[in-house]
């Protein structure tokens, strides 16, 4: 017997996985590199990435921000946010998972935090998408995980009742703020036993893989 009506999946390293890394390697810079400047675009001392989660400021004035504080390092950083496109990797697999799941009844979301430009660029092929019944994301109200208004954005958007969803994500700190929300919510560790959960939920709908 279904527990859930909904389910809400965020994106990264959920439905996809990111290889910033490897993405920064492939531009040329050594690993110890790409370390550096990933801590750089993602720790910033202003939360300059989380900024650009919010939507509040265009690519171009968060570009400037990077520069204002680290002038030698701008050029991979504007290459690095203009070619969103080579950051993500498909879960295939999770991504049947989530067609099985569309096709015994569950309505299907995704709660993220996200700059639009990434957002549309990840999944703008994403077979993903089409079975989702809607998606809120950070950009759209500027508000992020874990702050209870982005949660019950999406509930107010969709007409959803937090006791009858449950939320995945990657990151324990937003699977709490669901949670202290009101909503069921599970952290997502790797990708098989992600996939194993899923097969549950199947399971409770009468379906299994």
């Amino acid at each position: 017997m279904k527990k859930y009506k909904n389910i809400i999946f965020d994106v990264g390293n959920v439905l996809l996985v990111y290889r910033w890394r490897a993405m920064l390697t492939d531009y040329g810079l050594s690993l110890d590199e790409a370390e550096r400047i990933g801590h750089e675009m993602f720790d910033s001392p202003g939360k300059i990435w989380a900024k650009f989660d919010l939507g509040i400021e265009s690519d171009e004035e968060i570009i400037e921000d990077f520069e204002k504080i680290y002038p030698a390092d701008i050029k991979t950083i504007r290459w690095f946010i203009e070619h969103g496109e080579y950051m993500h990797v498909p879960r295939p697999r999770v991504w049947e998972m989530v067609h099985r799941l569309k096709e015994a009844g569950y309505h299907l979301y995704i709660l993220s935090n996200y700059p639009e430009s990434l957002f549309n660029k990840h999944t703008e092929y994403a077979d993903f998408m089409k079975d989702m019944d809607g998606y809120m994301v950070s950009y759209m109200i500027n508000k992020a995980k874990p702050g209870h208004e982005i949660y019950q954005a999406i509930c107010n958007k969709y007409s959803l009742i937090p006791s009858e969803s449950v939320f995945f994500d990657d990151r324990a700190e937003n699977v709490q703020g669901a949670i202290d929300f009101g909503m069921d919510s599970e952290i997502v560790k790797d990708e098989e036993s992600f996939l194993f959960r899923l097969n549950e939920l199947l399971t409770d709908a009468g379906l299994d893989q």
